[in-house]
């Protein structure tokens, strides 16, 4: 009779655990909250040079160049791709240690 009572209470809490995991992620996902910030990248703010001059040497240019790709793609994007993998990673950790021990759950009341 005990094995039964821990053994719902496994599987309850394995549920827990998973519906929790996947209701956080799902809040993540839709921007209601801000993903753990494991991984911070320090972006540093440069002032944009006014674009009427042509540039007239090769390294005028780079400089040109590397100021419209900081525009077109955040510096802070690769951190916000990197945190929000590191939490699909540990979602689907938790998930999996959900499962097993609500599977572990399951065996008990089975007995």
């Amino acid at each position: 009779m005990t094995t039964k009572i821990f053994g719902w209470a496994l599987l309850i809490v394995g549920l827990v655990i998973i519906f929790w995991t996947l209701y956080s992620c799902y809040n993540i996902f839709t921007g209601k909250e801000k993903a753990p910030e494991i991984f911070k990248i320090d972006v540093k703010k440069t002032e944009t040079q006014t674009k009427t001059k042509i540039p007239a040497t090769e390294e005028e240019m780079r400089k040109l160049i590397s100021e419209e790709l900081k525009e077109m793609l955040p510096v802070d994007l690769f951190s916000k791709l990197l945190n929000l993998i590191s939490q699909s990673i540990l979602a689907g950790i938790f998930i999996f240690g959900g499962s097993q021990i609500s599977q572990i759950g399951i065996k008990l009341i089975k007995k």
